[in-house]
């Protein structure tokens, strides 16, 4: 049995300045609107999109080299994160959490990427986000919103 889905807002919607993907959650405009009519069904199929996109932005920038480690420093740290998603989310919940307080990422079970090396962890936290919401941007394009211009 699933657990319940529930709202992935942030409070930082820019849906209502007239963003079609909101910048906060990155869903998109319609998503936010229709959030509380959708079945449980509706909004899983959100929830594992957005997952996989936010897993995406993070496996470019950190590489998961101890799991047990990152999830130990996870509860101590005392960190909310939803243990059923992608591990590689529970990191993006670390930086928002902490990015500035981390001097080694070996010590959270992570390594920078190739790309990543020598970057501060607040610039790989933007970084990620920006990712993050560019996916979201480039599926909606071109999946959601020529069906929207037809309808």
């Amino acid at each position: 049995m699933y657990k319940k889905v529930r709202t992935p807002c942030i409070g930082v919607c820019s849906t209502g300045i007239g963003d079609d993907v909101c910048r906060g959650c990155k869903r998109f405009a319609h998503e936010v609107i229709d959030w509380n009519a959708y079945s449980e069904d509706q909004r899983r199929i959100i929830a594992e999109r957005r997952e996989s996109y936010l897993a995406n932005a993070v496996r470019s920038q950190l590489e998961i080299v101890d799991r047990d480690l990152l999830l130990a420093q996870l509860r101590h740290q005392q960190i909310r994160f939803d243990e059923e998603q992608n591990p590689y989310c529970w990191v993006f919940e670390l930086l928002r959490a902490g990015a500035s307080q981390i001097e080694n990422t070996l010590d959270y079970g992570l390594r920078p990427t190739a790309q990543a090396r020598g970057v501060p962890l607040v610039e790989l936290r933007r970084r990620i986000d920006e990712d993050f919401y560019g996916l979201s941007v480039a599926y909606y394009l071109r999946y959601v919103a020529p069906g929207l211009r037809r309808a």
